[in-house]
């Protein structure tokens, strides 16, 4: 339903409920987007929804490192995993995973502070900078949960900048949005890459012209730029840059402010652990870092008490692990060779019904589908006459989740696509 729909609902049935919930309550509604369409694929024999990394039979694959710890912890490490933690996340953790992440030529930056998971990180940020009217640019087509995050919890308005399209990405047009604003009022930018729905990482010469964008846009406001690095290093392509933008926006100028938000959720293949860490663009005793994570710690203590230690343990051990680089180049390995698949399977699609979006990285790739249909409609007629399942997107995509597909399934997902969209067109 709706939110007009669900306040209809409590308005006729419940009015005293309906008089007495706060905006946040009468905003909030559960979106049909990736988690909702998942459940109604769950059943499908092909199934490319959810952006967990698989066998391509619903089994996780995890790192043999997270895999064995929870018969390896000793006394001390069972009592932290079994304790409150701090409210920041435990202290070994926080380092380890400070230099597991940095380039080794970045500038000094915060400790992370842990948080419970990568969203609830994406939220906090909101929560600091958010605000009623708040304009946040983020390049389209977008994760939709964004618009859950900023608009509904903080009642920001999410300002969609066609960025990514089927010739290519157009760095350009979140400079046109930021430049719209009027006067020099505050702005946010989100910068996910690589992205989620289109799986697009900028290269060399076009990140060079995204940063030197938002430098100009930093000249006229405040521009808070937060990184999502959901899938950082999941780059696929020779050449193209891995390292998140959060590190090369630092230090070039006070009023561009990167906020770095990132995860084990993929990297690390931890998808239940719901682990992320929040990364300020300063040293961890710069004033400005204490005074911020002062705040934060506040949001995290209000919402959630503290975030889960037995996590964090897991997580720790694995970074403790001398074998953890070759586990991840495992992943990476099982990722790309998917992704190669994918990529040779699509482009041996005679009259596509469809445009597929340039993709190199992530775990994802994106369809735009012609005017004649409608991304929802196809993607229900894909699950119940192919056995299909996919994700709807901003009413013109769709996306494949390849990281949850078998590699030696992926060509016959991509026939079942195109077959069933051919019926739909030809229908």
């Amino acid at each position: 339903m709706s939110s007009n729909e669900v306040n209809a609902v409590l308005a006729e049935h419940a009015p005293a409920i309906w008089k007495s919930l706060s905006r946040l309550g009468r905003a909030a509604f559960y979106p049909r987007d990736i988690p909702f369409q998942a459940a109604q694929a769950k059943a499908t024999r092909y199934n490319a929804t959810i952006g967990q990394i698989t066998d391509g039979s619903g089994s996780i694959v995890p790192l043999p490192s997270v895999r064995r710890v929870l018969r390896t912890l000793d006394d001390d490490d069972r009592n932290r995993a079994l304790l409150y933690s701090p409210i920041d996340g435990i202290l070994e953790l926080r380092e380890r995973w400070h230099e597991w992440q940095r380039p080794d030529d970045a500038l000094p930056t915060s400790l992370p502070v842990v948080t419970n998971g990568l969203t609830h990180g994406l939220s906090i940020a909101a929560d600091l900078f958010g605000d009623p009217g708040r304009k946040v640019i983020v390049g389209a087509p977008f994760w939709g949960n964004y618009r859950q995050i900023f608009e509904v919890r903080t009642g920001s308005e999410l300002i969609p900048a066609q960025c990514f399209t089927s010739q290519g990405y157009r760095p350009e047009s979140l400079a046109a949005a930021l430049n719209a604003i009027p006067g020099s009022e505050p702005a946010i930018v989100i910068l996910n890459f690589p992205s989620n729905p289109v799986g697009y990482m900028p290269s060399a010469a076009e990140r060079a012209s995204l940063i030197g964008l938002l430098d100009d846009a930093a000249e006229k406001r405040p521009v808070i730029a937060i990184c999502d690095d959901a899938y950082q290093g999941l780059v696929y392509e020779e050449g193209v840059p891995r390292d998140s933008l959060f590190f090369d926006l630092m230090g070039r100028n006070d009023q561009l402010v990167p906020i770095r938000v990132a995860g084990s959720t993929k990297e690390m293949v931890f998808f239940g652990g719901r682990v992320g860490f929040l990364t300020l663009p300063f040293s961890p005793d710069h004033e400005v870092a204490v005074a911020l994570e002062d705040k934060i710690r506040s949001l995290i203590r209000s919402a959630i008490g503290s975030p889960c230690s037995l996590s964090q343990m897991v997580l720790l051990q694995a970074l403790r692990s001398d074998t953890l680089t070759s586990e991840t180049h495992a992943t990476y390995d099982l990722l790309a060779a998917r992704y190669r698949k994918l990529k040779a399977a699509l482009a041996c699609v005679v009259d596509p019904p469809f445009a597929s979006l340039p993709f190199n990285s992530g775990v994802f790739a994106l369809l735009e589908l012609p005017e004649s249909l409608d991304a929802d409609r196809a993607r229900q007629s894909l699950i119940a006459d192919q056995s299909t399942g996919l994700v709807s997107a901003q009413g013109r995509y769709l996306r494949i989740a390849f990281c949850s597909v078998a590699e030696d399934d992926i060509e016959e997902l991509v026939g079942r696509t195109v077959l069933g969209l051919r019926s739909q067109v030809a229908g």
